[in-house]
């Protein structure tokens, strides 16, 4: 009984010592994006998705929630935060490559169209983020005109 009572005082310790080590939020000054709307110019319609499904998780700012603020979910989110970035971040589109940014708009299709992206556990907390079958769709021509014009190299100026 005195192990038991000895281990449920250090996990207690550690979770209040937790509280006060939060990583380092997601969030920069600036329109992160602008580059990306600029040269894929997507519909009204679809920034506003990418503003309620995508930028959270991959671009140079993130919204966070009320619950961000109690360890162990903050580092929860911070890892997925930092995990999606890695994959694509659209604060940083002008620096891929036409190939990559090419690439890039390939995997978002599959992603969206397989149902990966948004992440299931994303969208219990944000439903406005589930993407509809339209919205989907939408997407998909979109990634294909836009991967069309990369491939031809007419990018706007």
């Amino acid at each position: 009984m005195k192990l038991l009572k000895k281990i449920s005082l250090g996990v207690v310790l550690v979770f209040v010592a937790m509280q006060f080590y939060s990583p380092t939020k997601n969030i920069s000054p600036g329109n992160h994006t602008k580059t990306f709307i600029i040269e894929t110019n997507p519909s009204p319609e679809l920034k506003a998705v990418f503003e309620t499904s995508c930028y959270d998780c991959h671009s140079n700012s993130t919204t966070y929630p009320w619950y961000n603020n109690v360890a162990p979910i903050s580092y929860w989110i911070a890892s997925h935060v930092k995990e999606g970035k890695e994959h694509l971040n659209f604060s940083e589109w002008e620096t891929y490559s036409i190939d990559k940014k090419d690439h890039l708009l390939e995997e978002l299709e599959e992603e969206v169209v397989a149902a990966k992206m948004p992440l299931t556990e994303y969208t219990y907390l944000h439903g406005n983020a589930k993407l509809s079958n339209e919205e989907v769709s939408a997407l998909v021509e979109w990634v294909t005109q836009t991967r069309i014009i990369y491939q031809l190299g007419k990018l706007p100026k």
